[in-house]
């Protein structure tokens, strides 16, 4: 017994007689006969009784056509979910992400997404670029959302945006002979000592260098939010990425630099040559539609 017998039956009994159900469904009624007597058989009970003009359920055959509804339904809502799926329309979507896009991620990427995919619900797995980009290579993850700089061998990439990176020191502390500006330049920091994401070294170091500033690199981390708190202590000269810079936070000044060349972008990356679910390519047709 399969769906197709069952929608058939359903129309037979609906439409009263063999002949106007063939008609319906667009077939001869010999072959719509030959199918009734088949499911029959195979069901080993005998469904309908026929009359002159019109086919009478038996109990049994009562039963078959409640539950055959029931099955037509199901049916037909898995196959419209299906499709959904297949649209991107629900699904379940998975993105890796670097801590430092924690805010930008919610507030401007998936909520215009989640306006027009409201079925579509998200994994959200964190760590930092090379974390991410390793998620993105093992298949956990979808898509990632990173910052530059990272290898892009075998990824795809589209920008999301271009941001400077901004100088925090402690607010009550050590000014570094920053107090009476409101932004500073490269030249500030010469020979000051200076706190950075280890990820960020080459980055810094070489606009400094281009610049002619020799810096006295401090500490070496693994964590932009590691970078800030020792700012923030008051032991060095802390340079991050402007967004993640938490406005709540009393404690640090923030000074934004006159130069442009210290800069870093928040990309979303994908494997090359892979599968990619269709909510993943929604949201890629969604960036590439958008000014971020």
């Amino acid at each position: 017994m399969d769906i197709k017998q069952i929608i058939n039956f359903i129309t037979i009994v609906e439409e009263g007689n063999i002949t106007k159900a063939a008609q319906k469904l667009h077939i001869s009624q010999p072959p719509l006969s030959n199918q009734l007597k088949a499911l029959e058989e195979e069901l080993g009970v005998k469904l309908i009784e026929r009359g002159s003009r019109k086919v009478t359920l038996t109990d049994v055959g009562t039963l078959l056509y409640k539950r055959g509804k029931d099955m037509v339904n199901v049916f037909e809502s898995t196959l419209n979910e299906v499709e959904d799926f297949k649209s991107g329309i629900e699904g379940v979507l998975k993105i890796g992400a670097v801590s430092t896009c924690n805010q930008f991620i919610p507030n401007e990427l998936i909520s215009p997404y989640a306006k027009q995919y409201p079925k579509v619900k998200f994994e959200l797995y964190e760590g930092n670029t090379y974390e991410v980009v390793d998620m993105i290579e093992r298949g956990i993850v979808d898509i990632g959302v990173v910052r530059t700089p990272f290898n892009r061998e075998n990824l795809c990439c589209l920008n999301l945006r271009t941001e400077p990176m901004v100088v925090v020191v402690n607010k009550n502390g050590e000014k570094f002979g920053f107090e009476d500006k409101e932004k500073i330049c490269l030249k500030d920091l010469d020979g000051k000592p200076i706190v950075i994401y280890r990820r960020y070294e080459k980055l810094i170091m070489d606009v400094l260098q281009l610049n002619k500033v020799k810096p006295n690199i401090y500490c070496l981390n693994d964590d932009s939010r590691t970078t800030i708190a020792w700012a923030q202590a008051g032991l060095a000269i802390g340079i991050v990425p402007k967004s993640i810079i938490d406005n709540s936070n009393k404690e640090i000044e923030v000074y934004e630099l006159d130069e442009e060349e210290l800069k870093t972008q928040i990309s979303v990356a994908w494997m090359e040559n892979k599968y990619l679910p269709r909510s993943a390519r929604n949201l890629l047709d969604m960036i590439r539609n958008s000014n971020f």
